[in-house]
């Protein structure tokens, strides 16, 4: 079983958009996939018309000898299940410090996963915590979703510091370029620049495009809706590269 998280401590990314496409994506290639939307938010379950509650919330997840199985929730596409966020999420911090191996809590409630999924894909909130740690530690690869702006690149460096100093870097780096304008001057010349200095950032990106925005209304992944889309075609390279780079 791969777990791929999709991350940055810098919101409004795409990291979102990035879990639901490529969770399709691999749930249509006859992969059985898991989704678990560790925001609190909820966007990742809104996507795919699932109430982002969980009865019991954060305590349920964490004290269920039972494992997870019954929060798991079925989407519309074969395949493809997703545990959904609930607001208690917003204090699974606190949680996990009761716990003892506070670090290794998501590899311990992931484990028993691994004989029914292949993928489980994280959607992560937008903070560095005892949660993001976890997500570190449990993680095959660690999707970072990178505007391509000099404070977006920023957040890779306090990421890749970060996880260094804490000897947390045992998940795969994973960063690719996100929400990009070939527009605006900036962006070009960043794409340019960055990946000179970090080799394995991944050489598909995803662009700005409305038609992502319309996931919200489609209320589904756009590589279902609109598969001839450009950024479809983007999504599916993006998910080749990953599946390469794994």
């Amino acid at each position: 079983m791969k777990i791929i998280a999709s991350y940055n401590v810098k919101g409004g990314v795409g990291k979102t958009a990035t879990v639901v496409n490529l969770a399709y994506l691999c749930a249509n290639e006859g992969k059985n996939t898991l989704i678990w939307d560790l925001d609190p938010q909820g966007a990742s379950s809104y996507y795919f018309r699932i109430k982002p509650k969980i009865k019991g919330g954060t305590e349920k997840i964490m004290q269920s000898k039972k494992g997870i199985y019954e929060l798991i929730k079925g989407t519309d596409f074969e395949n493809l299940d997703l545990l959904p966020a609930d607001f208690s999420y917003r204090n699974m911090d606190l949680s996990l410090h009761e716990k003892k191996n506070s670090v290794k809590q998501f590899k311990k409630i992931l484990a028993p996963l691994s004989k029914e999924y292949d993928y489980v894909f994280l959607d992560c909130a937008p903070n560095i915590s005892l949660v993001s740690e976890n997500i570190f530690k449990v993680a095959s690869a660690l999707l970072i979703p990178i505007i391509p702006t000099i404070l977006s690149v920023r957040m890779l460096e306090q990421i890749l510091k970060f996880t260094k100093e804490n000897q947390l870097n045992t998940a795969q780096m994973l960063p690719f370029f996100s929400m990009v304008d070939r527009r605006k001057k900036m962006h070009k010349e960043t794409m340019q620049e960055i990946p000179q200095k970090y080799s394995f950032f991944l050489k598909s990106f995803i662009p700005y495009s409305s038609d992502i925005e319309k996931m919200g209304i489609e209320r589904a992944p756009i590589a279902y809706f609109s598969p001839q889309k450009p950024s479809s075609t983007a999504y599916r390279k993006l998910w080749k590269e990953i599946q390469e780079a794994l």
